[in-house]
């Protein structure tokens, strides 16, 4: 069942190790090829969502078997029957239970599905009949997402190489705005630690994502829209910024304001929302270009080359992390981004002790022409950052030059060389924040590509921040804020952010803080030899414990019961909400706000020490 009360953007899947699966060991003394491998992989990864997720009842109508080779699910179909392989997972990372071969067997004659067309077909066949577009679209999100994975193999030593040419060989010495697009780079060539086909993009072949996307660290040419001032909102001042041959940026043209656009937003997709607004016949798309940019690792979002401290972000006509999840930009999300940053500053100047380790990104300067599709906001970075690495918490798990894992290379040079001691600092921080936040009646939206670790040595001790930005969609329960802090004056856009309840505080909570950013480098570091998934996960407890009883004694006791104590915590729905149903069938308010239940790793973590 979907839990009601109330989830991008990327790290290595968190899953511990699994053995080869069947159809790599066809060949007796052979290896798998990289691509039995790649589509194995992302299958089983799939299969896990869809199990989790409980689509086509794969979890309350399925029953279990245990056979000689494993337990199976038995899934009834009609006048047939579908069973697909699977093991208890203990502790699992979000779901008790996952696939343990990419594959699903008829029960009738033994027959093996292998691909993901005839494994989501046949699921599709077994959902009800108003759900099988959307397992349709899941098969498309996935040839997609095996397209890229393979692309990015590829391409694997051209990027690094590239990425060492202009930045030098150790990653830990990659500071500064333009080095942080660096790190950008390397967490866009790792999965979601939730949704399976993150890295599929919908709509872009490959021309398209060498070109623009992040994990190629390509340099964009942005266009220039001509509008009618009076047809344009405009909230702020536009900083005075140079452009890559020394003139100003240009926002204005005479009588006229100057939109930035994403050339892949400049065409078909730029004409249709000029037509919608009845701009069509006073806009004009200027020949000459408008700034040189770098994609950072949300790819509507570009640093200018010229200043890579300023971020314009620009809106894609296409989807990430569900075909429903857009990635086009409406207007009151940019009223709504003001006021998250509004409200964090608010926290910080009742909270003293975060004025010097909690940062955010200047988000108060943008524009819109009353489409999706027709608007800019200008995303100014703190200044002081030059001798700063500037990492994505995203970032964190994604192999360096050399493959070794971007945190041991950044541990080698702030931590002695000792990755759990990062780790360690990086949630003792991130845990007292948030709980911080908690104790308001706040819950941000702050997953791991929002949040920035800022890494220097000012004397001669490390130094660790956190940079936070895009805080659009929050949850702050009204009545707790006032309590603490006073009314809020910020007006929010979007009437889900005010909520009456501790529950959508408690959900968003446990779903970003806890799961993507705690959770998943504790199971990622597991699997990567680190430590064992014991010690990594009293770690996370632990340090969550810690920042709990600096609470008041209710909120504290809120946490304790909810996530340090519960049974079950809630789990992030994103297939589900994000491409396998319509909302009218999902129910799903928010697509990053949906959630089903899995078991509490933490307490697994607590009674196994």
């Amino acid at each position: 069942m979907i839990h009601d009360p109330d989830p991008a953007h990327r790290t290595l899947d968190p899953a511990p190790p699994r053995p080869a699966p069947d159809s790599a060991r066809k060949a007796p003394g052979k290896a798998p090829s990289p691509d039995t491998t790649a589509a194995d992989a992302l299958l089983l990864a799939v299969l896990d969502a869809l199990l989790r997720e409980d689509a086509a009842g794969l979890r309350t109508r399925a029953t279990r078997e245990t056979r000689p080779d494993g337990d199976w699910l038995r899934l009834p179909a009609g006048a047939d029957a579908w069973l697909l392989p699977v093991r208890t997972a203990t502790p699992g990372f979000q779901s008790d239970t996952e696939t343990r071969l990419p594959l699903l067997r008829r029960a009738g004659d033994g027959h093996d599905l292998t691909t993901a067309d005839t494994v989501l077909a046949a699921l599709a066949d077994a959902a009800d009949p108003r759900d099988r577009d959307g397992f349709t679209a899941l098969a498309e999100e996935h040839r997609r997402a095996l397209a890229a994975r393979r692309l990015h193999t590829a391409t694997q030593k051209q990027v690094t190489a590239r990425l060492t040419a202009r930045y030098g060989p150790r990653p830990a010495d990659w500071t500064g705005p333009a080095a942080a697009l660096a790190f950008d780079t390397l967490a866009a060539r790792t999965d979601h630690p939730v949704y399976p086909t993150g890295r599929g993009r919908s709509d872009l072949g490959d021309d398209e994502l060498r070109s623009c996307a992040p994990e190629f660290h390509p340099r964009v040419t942005l266009r220039r829209l001509l509008l009618p001032r009076d047809a344009v909102t405009v909230h702020g001042t536009p900083p005075p910024t140079a452009r890559s041959d020394g003139e100003r940026l240009p926002w204005t043209d005479g009588d006229r304001f100057v939109l930035p656009v994403h050339p892949l937003t400049a065409g078909e997709p730029l004409r249709r929302a000029l037509a919608a607004t009845g701009l069509d016949h006073v806009a004009h798309l200027a020949d000459e270009p408008y700034a040189d940019a770098v994609p950072t690792l949300s790819m509507r979002t570009l640093a200018l080359a010229a200043d890579p401290a300023t971020h314009l972000k620009l809106p894609l006509a296409t989807s990430t992390l569900g075909r429903l999840n857009r990635r086009t930009i409406k207007p009151g999300t940019l009223v709504d981004g003001t006021a998250g940053q509004r409200l964090v500053e608010r926290v910080l100047a009742h909270e003293p002790r975060f004025r010097d380790t909690v940062l955010h990104a200047d988000e108060t300067v943008w524009a819109h022409a009353g489409h999706e599709l027709l608007a800019v906001l200008v995303r100014r970075l703190p200044p002081g950052l030059d001798h700063t690495a500037v990492v994505p918490l995203a970032a964190l798990l994604a192999p360096g030059p050399g493959g070794r894992l971007l945190a041991d290379h950044l541990a080698d040079h702030y931590y002695g060389g000792d990755t759990l001691a990062l780790l360690d600092a990086v949630l003792t921080l991130l845990f007292d924040w948030q709980t911080t936040l908690f104790g308001h009646g706040i819950a941000l939206e702050s997953h791991q590509q929002n949040i920035s670790l800022l890494l220097d040595t000012p004397g001669t001790t490390t130094r660790l921040r956190l940079l936070l930005k895009d805080n659009d969609g929050p949850r702050v329960h009204t009545a707790r804020l006032a309590e603490t802090i006073g009314p809020d004056p910020a007006v929010f856009a979007d009437p889900r952010v005010p909520v009456d309840g501790d529950g959508p505080i408690l959900d968003l909570f446990t779903t970003i803080t806890v799961h993507l950013c705690a959770g998943a480098f504790a199971f990622g570091l597991a699997r990567h030899g680190h430590a064992p998934l014991e010690r990594l996960l009293a770690l996370v407890r632990d340090r969550l414990t810690e920042a709990v009883e600096r609470l008041e004694p209710a909120r504290a006791d809120l946490l304790r019961t909810h996530v340090l104590n519960a049974p079950h915590l809630p789990v992030k729905a994103m297939v589900t909400a994000g491409t396998l149903l319509a909302k009218e069938r999902s129910g799903a308010r928010d697509v990053n706000k949906h959630y089903t239940t899995g078991p509490n790793y933490l307490t697994w973590g607590r009674q196994s020490r």
